[in-house]
């Protein structure tokens, strides 16, 4: 039985031996370096067909001779104290790369994302004076109405009392409206409001968005009928559901940093029981 396996081992042994590794096209040389056509492939930008890929691969291929050329110069050149001196950057640097895309993949499998209600409201309370508005918010739904557009003062009215009834009747006439904007919920900055309404304009906009008012402009684009519901100035603390995203961000972040240094300690002690690392006086 042994002697069996020792026959197929050898067989085996032999078939690895002479297994041809796949060929590979060079498409040119520089000193003991070759560029291959695989590598260059990869490059070539889908589409590229006829002169347009020969021109592309002769550019690349004069581009890699360039750089190999240059980097044998430089290391014939350059003074060995300016060599050590890069080889430690590119070591150091590679460390880095490495390090890095290894705790993001570790945060990513096993930190907690979760970031809860209470969390978010707990840190807001905290931290409220750091979130003073740099610009007006306002809440506010609109629609714009094309300048032709038959039963205006119907539309005008469901728009200011807007039950349910009303917010169900406009959302199935909603295709014939230029622009809408039913969720009166978000705080929006007024820069943005003044896009959707052109008839507005920074110079007059403290007119229309200064308080909650129902207004109607018009240009040569259409009818703007809108209702402001509230305004926050600058300096005025902005609302949670604004800021709910920065915080959520700021809160992860915490973590994961708290989840990196944990990380780092347990790394340390690990390698320290193991005889792996030790310090020297």
């Amino acid at each position: 039985m042994l002697g069996l396996l020792f026959v197929l081992g050898a067989l085996t042994g032999c078939q690895d031996m002479w297994r041809k590794e796949p060929d590979r096209k060079a498409l040119a040389r520089v000193g003991e370096r070759f560029l291959y056509q695989d590598d260059v492939l990869k490059l070539l930008p889908e589409g590229l067909v006829g002169q347009d890929s020969v021109a592309f691969i002769a550019d690349q291929i004069n581009t890699w001779a360039t750089r190999e050329l240059l980097f044998a110069k430089a290391q014939f050149n350059l003074p060995a104290e300016k060599l050590a001196e890069y080889d430690a950057l590119v070591a150091e640097y590679k460390a880095d790369l490495y390090t890095r895309a290894y705790k993001e993949a570790v945060v990513a499998q096993s930190a907690d994302t979760l970031i809860t209600n209470t969390e978010l409201e707990q840190f807001y309370e905290a931290e409220k004076e750091n979130f003073k508005l740099l610009e007006k918010l306002v809440q506010v739904r609109f629609i714009a109405l094309p300048l032709q557009f038959m039963n205006r003062e119907d539309i005008t009215l469901r728009l200011k009392r807007f039950d349910q009834e009303d917010v169900k009747f406009l959302d199935s006439v909603g295709v014939q409206f230029l622009k809408l904007n039913f969720n009166d919920s978000l705080w929006v900055p007024a820069t943005r409001v003044i896009q959707e309404i052109p008839a507005i304009t920074s110079e007059n906009e403290g007119e229309f968005l200064n308080k909650p008012n129902y207004f109607e402009l018009q240009d040569e684009s259409g009818i703007y009928l809108a209702q402001v519901l509230n305004v926050l100035q600058i300096n005025d603390i902005a609302p949670l559901s604004f800021v709910e995203p920065t915080i959520r961000q700021v809160l992860l972040n915490r973590r994961k940093m708290r989840y990196l240094r944990t990380l780092e300690a347990d790394l340390l002690n690990e390698a320290t029981e193991r005889k792996e690392f030790e310090t020297y006086d």
